[in-house]
């Protein structure tokens, strides 16, 4: 122990205690001066007595050896203090290291971003724009191309975005979700799993069902008038196309006829609406005459129109079944010479000039029975309407998708692409009409291509009218009611009817 350090300490303790003292003696003392000059004042205690109380005993005469005994001990406990605070100050040089680690540490945060696709934007690109290196932003494009090709997203479209970000710098940190939904009710995910890895899953809600109708008063158009009383654009166009070939609306209709359609909607949830579906009644009252429709799908998928009876709206062929409608005849059905053959014989269809590639439709409902080269046609389809009336089409360019034979297809359906195949001398469409075997004048045939419901057909139809009836009129119990009559009256038909969705 270094004595002498001490010893210096406990002098130096033991002259603050003096100072103290002689300080407290001349306070003492200037009140006791105010106190006798003061003549207005008597003093209710001795002055000795006050200075005692006012001097603490620790300021009054005290030996000295004992004194200095006490302030070396003092002085020895506050060396042992100094010796602690000094380890403590030791401890303390690591400390700047940890707050530079802690100054160092990221400082983490989840951020939610939705992108809109402008044009010229790719998914790529708007994750390396957020500042994700090109090669993990071509992963997760790989990962996402399982489930959906990132390449069909629209202008205009959102991309929400989950990402961590290191907010002290303001980095990014990491991509952790991605969410699109190209149509309501189905989302396309792929999501952080590992460090580096991620997956991908589609999600949809549960859409529920519901039969929305509308009724309206023809002013002008009919297109106009649906329109104006709400209704869809696809199902404006597709209640068009049932009744297009049966009447004349520029004709037929006059202010103040009416229309009625009855459609399927289906919707989120939360109510959002995600897309219509098929129409199940469509009406028509043109003056005295109504026209009332119901849809009707066979076990088989094929779908039509039918009156309350079972009865098929007769459809017209039609005449030119191509997308250019202004396309000049160049030669006519009979008897002509052949600019190829150099000979006279009998040109057995009508003959439209127009643009390669041109589309081309079914001039009715049927079932394609050829599809194929067929020496001077070229490129031939052949489709059968009924038992009475079929078509062909010749020297086209080539065959839509899908178009093979056994398909059957709709009226309006695109079926091939105008050319210049076969026995040609330009680009044109060759449009034949066979009529029970014979071919005959495209341009004079008043045919009639619907097929009534009968039999098993028919039970089911039945079937099916009294559910859309039953929804029109939002009765339930009739509508479950009436299943059941027809049920029973049907039984040992023993038949599956195709029904519109569950009330």
């Amino acid at each position: 122990m270094d004595f002498d350090k001490l010893k210096k300490k406990a002098v130096k303790i033991r002259n603050q205690r003096v100072l103290l003292m002689v300080y407290a003696v001349a306070v003492t003392a200037a009140l006791l001066i105010s106190m006798y000059n003061n003549s207005a004042v008597k003093a209710s205690v001795h002055g000795d007595y006050e200075l005692a109380k006012i001097a603490p005993e620790e300021f009054s005469e005290y030996d000295s050896a004992e004194s200095m005994d006490d302030d070396l001990k003092f002085a020895e406990a506050q060396n042992d203090d100094d010796n602690e605070d000094t380890v403590v100050f030791q401890d303390e040089q690591s400390e700047p290291q940890n707050m530079q680690s802690l100054l160092n540490a990221p400082n983490l945060m989840t951020n939610e971003d939705v992108v809109t696709i402008a044009k010229g934007d790719s998914f790529i690109g708007v994750l390396t724009a957020m500042g994700l290196d090109y090669a993990k932003a071509n992963a997760i494009y790989l990962e996402l191309k399982k489930i959906y090709d990132a390449r069909n997203i629209r202008i205009g479209q959102e991309i929400h975005i989950t990402s961590t970000i290191d907010s002290k710098y303001n980095e990014l940190s990491s991509i952790d979700k991605i969410v699109i939904e190209p149509s309501a009710g189905t989302r396309y995910i792929v999501e952080k799993v590992g460090d580096d890895d991620y997956k991908s899953r589609i999600e949809k809600d549960d859409l529920t069902t519901e039969i929305k109708g509308i009724r309206g008063v023809v002013n002008g158009n009919l297109s106009s008038a649906m329109k104006n009383a709400g209704v869809p654009n696809n199902i404006i166009g597709n209640f068009i196309n049932i009744f297009a070939f049966s009447l004349d609306f520029s004709r037929d209709m006059r202010a103040g006829d009416t229309f009625e359609v009855r459609y399927e909607e289906q919707r989120a949830p939360n109510g959002t609406l995600v897309k219509t579906g098929d129409i199940l009644y469509a009406a028509l009252e043109l003056r005295n005459d109504k026209f009332e429709l119901y849809r009707f799908e066979d076990k088989n998928g094929n779908v039509d129109y039918y009156n309350e009876k079972g009865l098929a709206l007769k459809k017209s062929l039609d005449k030119k079944p191509m997308e250019f409608k202004k396309a000049r005849i160049s030669s006519r059905f009979g008897r002509r010479f052949h600019p190829i053959l150099k000979t006279y014989k009998t040109h057995d269809g009508v003959d439209y000039a127009a643009p390669t590639g041109t589309k081309v439709y079914a001039s009715a409902d049927g079932v394609v029975t050829m599809s194929k080269w067929y020496g001077g046609y070229g490129n031939y389809v052949k489709i059968r309407h009924n038992s009475e009336y079929s078509t062909a089409y010749g020297h086209l360019k080539s065959f839509a998708k899908g178009i093979r034979p056994g398909v059957r297809v709709k009226q309006g359906q695109v079926i091939a692409y105008v050319g210049n195949t076969g026995r040609s001398t330009g680009p044109h469409l060759h449009f034949e009409v066979i009529k029970n075997g014979r071919k005959v004048d495209p341009l004079k045939i008043k045919a009639a291509t619907g097929e009534n419901l009968k039999g098993n057909k028919l039970a089911e139809f039945k079937k099916v009218v009294a559910q859309i009836k039953a929804i029109s009129n939002g009765e339930k119990e009739v509508a479950n009611s009436a299943i059941n009559e027809v049920d029973e009256a049907k039984e040992t038909l023993n038949v599956e009817p195709v029904l519109p969705s569950k009330i």
